[in-house]
């Protein structure tokens, strides 16, 4: 127990770093409206007031007069102009505020994504600036950023936040959780303190529904608990304060090696569900460990893999006893809640050992223990273990009674110096040696020896086992009750050691394993490495296969492996799909030579690792089992750590790709544009003054050069995600019959069909985005629909979208290749999409139509026959409450 009055050293080290940092304190809201903003300008206005020297880093009032109010009364820093694309924004001045260098700096949404150009791309980087300065940071932020949340939210609100800050940018921060009732908060929004009335009348009915407001609301606050118990724990373990501080629920569950154990294991898993706590399954080893049997090894093995299956943490730790082992352990995991075993066992078994449970309720203190029954018959157990094992080697009873022997030479030669008394002293030597190095039972052997020994060679009458005298009656006792106590504690003493050196042997290998892991400069090498330290550390044959389209590859091999049998692939493969291993040595496909091991993260199963022995035998020992558990989840975290930082250098390059790309497109059309100029002005001229037919061919040409000049510009805007929008009210029919008019040379000698109802309502969109995007669907039908044939631009009304859509008649698109469609640069072969053009156009379209929150879908239609390219403008985008007369 002195070890948890120690101070936790990482808990210790964490505390320390923080010295000279500033400190961060966050305003944690379920939505937005609860008033985070406003409650964060009101601090700091208590702030300033106290004395404290307080500034306005960035604030967004979002038009609220109460909250415009309370930023008047703050020293403001101006911000920082960022050029981007012809366009100036304004962003958080971060070198301004460490020049004027305040105590607090209030920054408003910390999950904001910074204007390209920027010191850091997210304001949480720059608040983490500031705190490195020293400059205490009170900010903002809503649930639905934080990123372990993410799909959480989008699953039930349908909608996916694009800006996110790490879970870890909470860990050393002070939270304070600004709630307000779902109900209250939709009286803001219907009252216009949240947004404008018709985006709030919208957000009622979508992501601001009492059901979404309500979720948000718990996952908030439970969020905020999660955040300060693991604050707290840091706390109480850099100070090592005793108590379990339940604030949070933990869960601890008690294995062992009895066949109950893996419903103990379900049990706890659902009773930290119930409680949403985390969990520990721990296994306690005593001396009792030493003498298991390998069924035994194997069942607890197999436990311990299906808690971290369940998604417990794993622990096994060494104890003289189960009680103090899981005293301590609870202690040092702050556990709130145990769940234990109780086994039926006989009142002698009971009378000689004790309860654990008993014992363990009256010395946890105030933790709650939940004891589930046990169905096994462990007295029938314990005899059958007593019976069949632990009696060591009989080489073991030899040296002892050799030990013995060589005592008693000792002892005759010293028999007239000292008396008998002292002589049976000297044959506690041979006691102890036997305990300390073979076991208790030894010691007993050679206690009982000891005593024959004395008597028969020393006890008058010498050379017999008769007693003359009934005082030496009582040495002999003596000598043999103090043999077998010395025997049982050198016994136990030795049993202490040898888990000590197991477990210090194990952390080593482990520790020289990581060391192997972390210096691999490939996931080639990785994987060697991870089949080259498995092999070597537990004298077996190691394969690594991961999958792939064609079934499990063998990727790496100690010894070099380069081929496996049908039956290997088949455990593999089940291996991957079941998450279970698989092969000689498990329940499935044992015909396969090899043990196959599942290698996964919480990203999915990376790969298989197979185990054999040259002997064909079992791959495994039993007693090996923990450390190879230990030794997968280690490869598992380095293959994916090792995967995750491939797919980053994968993004970068295709990052820095594309960013060459949008400047080379940006170049070449704005330096082409110039030149198109003065064409099509010489060309329009020659045309007006002669009427020469290659003045017309020259407009014509240089007309559609030009527009394939616009599509590059686009592009590059499209993904360089910089589109200037400015989202009005626009009537579809008037938007038609613009884009119509366009693109009348490119539509010559077609006859173009609108069909569009005039009481289709008007729509909230970027009217030149819009334009751009008709432009190009119009010239793609009169280019690729069958000469002569007409164009149909058709709009309607589903029950949650507007749909128009531009139809042309021709062959129509492959199946299956509709969507490649709007991919850049794209041109299906082999169809009336193959022929001349950028294949821009429709990424152009589907590029547009994502920014203003539409979708652009491609089809065929059979009568006629055809293409079809359709515009869904959703519900959001649609003006329902607007008078017709009103249209612009």
């Amino acid at each position: 127990m002195n070890d948890a009055a120690r101070p936790d050293p990482e808990a210790f080290l964490r505390a320390a770093a923080q010295e000279g940092r500033g400190r961060l304190k966050i305003f944690l809201g379920s939505a937005p409206g609860v008033g985070k903003t406003y409650e964060m300008l009101t601090e700091g206005a208590q702030r300033a007031r106290a004395g404290a020297d307080v500034v306005v880093g960035i604030v967004e009032t979002h038009g609220r007069r109460e909250t415009e109010a309370l930023v008047h009364g703050h020293e403001l820093i101006p911000r920082q102009i960022v050029p981007h694309q012809n366009h100036s924004l304004t962003e958080m001045d971060i070198d301004a505020i460490l020049a004027r260098r305040p105590q607090l700096a209030l920054v408003d949404e910390l999950a904001h994504s910074n204007a390209p150009g920027s010191r850091h791309p997210k304001r949480y980087q720059d608040v983490e600036e500031l705190l490195a300065a020293g400059i205490d940071v009170y900010s903002t932020l809503n649930i639905q950023h934080l990123e372990s949340l993410n799909d959480v939210v989008a699953s039930f609100t349908r909608v996916r936040v694009r800006e996110t800050v790490p879970d870890s940018v909470l860990e050393d921060a002070e939270i304070e959780v600004v709630d307000l009732p779902p109900d209250e908060l939709i009286e803001r929004l219907k009252d216009g303190k949240v947004y404008i009335p018709q985006e709030a009348s919208r957000a009622l009915t979508h992501f601001f529904s009492k059901s979404n407001l309500t979720a948000l609301r718990e996952l908030a606050l439970r969020r905020a608990a999660q955040a300060v118990d693991a604050q707290m724990l840091d706390y109480v373990r850099a100070h090592a304060l005793a108590g379990s501080f339940a604030v949070g629920e933990r869960v601890v569950v008690a294995i062992s090696e009895q066949p109950s154990a893996p419903g103990l294991v379900r049990a706890a898993k659902r009773l930290a569900d119930a409680l949403r706590a985390p969990w520990t399954a721990v296994h306690i080893e005593t001396r009792r460990s030493a003498i298991l049997s390998d069924s035994e090894r194997q069942g607890l093995a197999e436990t311990l893999a299906l808690a971290s299956r369940l998604g417990a943490a794993t622990a096994s730790i060494p104890a003289r006893n189960v009680v103090e082992g899981l005293r301590r352990f609870a202690v040092e995991a702050r556990a709130t809640q145990i769940v234990i075993g109780k086994s039926t066992r006989s009142w002698w078994f009971e009378l000689r050992h004790g309860s654990v449970v008993d014992r363990l309720v009256r010395d946890i203190g105030r933790v709650a223990v939940h004891v589930l029954p046990s169905d096994e018959d462990a007295p029938t157990q314990v005899r059958s273990r007593a019976m069949t094992g632990g009696w060591g080697r009989p080489a073991d009873y030899i040296l002892t009674l050799l030990a013995v022997v060589a005592m008693t030479a000792i002892s005759r030669l010293l028999v007239e110096a000292i008396d008998l008394g002292n002589i049976a002293l000297l044959y506690l030597v041979p006691v102890m040696f036997a305990a300390a190095s073979y076991g208790l039972r030894a010691g007993l052997f050679g206690g009982l020896a000891s005593s024959l020994a004395y008597n028969f060679f020393f006890l008058p009458p010498t050379g017999t086992l008769t007693v003359s005298n009934p005082e030496n009656i009582i040495s002999i006792l003596v000598l043999l009750g103090v043999a077998i106590v010395t025997a049982q504690f050198a016994a136990g003493v030795r049993a202490q050691a040898n888990l000590a050196g197991e477990s210090a042997r194990q952390n080593a290998a482990l520790a020289g394993f990581s060391r192997h892991l972390t210096v691999a400069a490939s996931q080639d090498e990785l994987m060697q490495g991870v089949c080259a330290e498995v092999a070597r550390l537990l004298d077996v044959r190691t394969v690594l296969l991961t999958p792939s389209a064609i079934g499990p590859t063998l990727r790496a091999a100690f010894p070099p492996e380069d081929r496996m049998e049908q039956i290997e692939k088949a455990a593999a493969q089940w291996a991957m799909d079941n998450v279970q291993p698989a092969g000689r040595g498990s329940s499935t496909l044992t015909a396969s030579d090899w043990l196959f091991h599942p290698l996964h993260t919480q990203r999915g199963v990376l790969g298989v690792l197979g185990i054999a022995r040259d002997d064909a035998g079992l791959a495994l020992r039993p007693d090996q089992m923990p450390l190879l558990i230990s030794l997968l989840d280690q490869a598992a975290i380095a293959l994916d750590r090792m995967a995750l930082e491939e797919q980053m250098l994968d993004v970068r390059h295709v990052r820095e790709r594309d960013r060459l790309r949008a400047a080379l497109l940006s170049s070449v059309s704005h330096d082409l544009r110039t030149p198109l100029t003065t064409i099509l002005s010489a060309a329009q001229e020659l045309r007006r003054d002669h009427a020469l037919p290659l003045a017309e061919l020259i407009e014509g040409e240089a007309l559609r050069l030009n527009r394939f000049v616009a599509n590059l510009l686009d592009m590059a805007r499209v993904e360089a995600g910089a589109l200037p929008m400015r989202i009005e009210a626009t009537d579809l029919f008037d938007a038609v019959a613009s884009a119509v008019q366009d693109t009348r040379q490119s539509l010559a000698g077609r006859e173009v069909k609108v069909d569009i109802p005039p009481d289709i309502p008007l729509v909230r969109v970027d009217p030149v985005l819009l334009h751009h995007i008709l432009l190009n669907l119009l010239d793609n039908a009169g280019r690729y629909g069958d000469p002569g044939t007409p164009v149909t631009i058709h709009g309607g009304r589903t029950a949650d979208a507007l749909l128009l859509s531009v139809i042309d008649q021709g062959p129509g698109i492959p199946p299956g290749a509709e969507s490649r469609l709007f991919d850049s640069f794209t041109r299906i072969e082999g169809t009336d999409r193959a022929k001349h053009g950028t294949g821009l156009g429709l990424a152009i379209v589907k590029g547009f139509a994502q920014a203003m929150g539409l979708t652009a879908q491609a089809a065929n239609i059979d009568d006629p026959p055809g293409a079809c390219f359709t515009l869904r403008i959703p519900e959001n985008c649609i003006i329902k409450d607007m008078p017709q007369d009103d249209r612009p």
